[in-house]
């Protein structure tokens, strides 16, 4: 599963960043593009809205150290997570990023140098969090 899940982030690396994105084609947001990855491969229900802070919340129990798969989140000065990426391995993430509020449309995203890119894990301030563990899918199967 996690596997598929990589696969599926490196098919959308290089999408346009978009405030509140949610769909391949129009963009994504830092939370819209690991929601698309979790849910396509069973680990979200299908519906749903989940911000970074919502899925800190849900999986916020499942702690774990820099690991294919894990979700990587970024605190903010108010404690909330702030933006969330995933895991491809223990030193790399991928993620939606370089936009903000502003950014819902190609033009701005690339001007911005926004969209879904590959960067090197470098704060020791992160949190890692596995939803992939079987107990924490099980809530959502009933």
């Amino acid at each position: 599963m996690i596997e598929t899940a990589l696969k599926i982030a490196w098919k959308l690396y290089g999408q346009a960043y978009r405030w509140g994105g949610d769909d391949p084609l129009a963009g994504f947001d830092c939370s819209g593009f690991v929601i698309e990855i979790l849910k396509s491969v069973g680990v979200l229900p299908r519906q749903g809205d989940w911000t970074a802070e919502n899925l800190y919340q849900l999986f916020a129990q499942r702690s774990c150290d820099p690991k294919p798969g894990a979700l990587v989140f970024f605190p903010g000065a108010s404690g909330k997570m702030r933006h969330v990426e995933f895991c491809i391995n223990e030193k790399l993430t991928i993620g939606a990023s370089g936009g903000g509020s502003g950014t819902r449309g190609i033009e701005v995203a690339v001007a911005a140098n926004a969209f879904v890119k590959v960067r090197p894990i470098r704060t020791i301030e992160l949190i890692f969090t596995d939803p992939f563990t079987p107990n924490q899918r099980a809530a959502f199967e009933k």
